[in-house]
């Protein structure tokens, strides 16, 4: 009965430290891409004196449109690899009091590059 006391007494101090056998017991956290994911490609697309039209044509939807900044639109991309922030891009559009392109500002995130082949090949013998 004594062992048992003093067993159960080791384990019940051990449980006041800071170590934890649990501590790989965590929650999964999953990939979150949040925003727009613009290109280096369609901004190379954008010439000034483009209509706001024209500019939600090529990039889309801004992520945010501030009442006070009308002629600022902002397009935001971030992703997040569990709870880490992994990549973070923000580009603004700036317009004239016409309503015309006038300045570009900020990255986007390169180009993808097609990893498939667009066109299948033929088997052999087979035309």
């Amino acid at each position: 009965m004594r062992k048992i006391l003093l067993v159960s007494g080791v384990l019940l101090l051990t449980a006041c430290g800071s170590y934890s056998p649990l501590n790989w017991l965590t929650p999964h956290t999953i990939d979150v891409q949040q925003g727009n994911y613009v290109t280096q490609d369609v901004v190379d697309k954008l010439q000034p004196g483009m209509t706001q039209a024209q500019v939600r044509f090529l990039l889309g939807t801004p992520l945010m449109a501030d009442m006070f900044h009308a002629n600022r639109w902002d397009y935001v991309y971030t992703l997040r690899n569990g709870s880490t922030l992994a990549e973070s891009r923000r580009l603004s559009v700036f317009f004239d009091a016409e309503g015309k392109l006038s300045k570009v500002e900020g990255s986007a995130m390169p180009a993808r590059r097609a990893t498939l082949d667009s066109t299948p090949a033929a088997p052999e013998g087979k035309q």
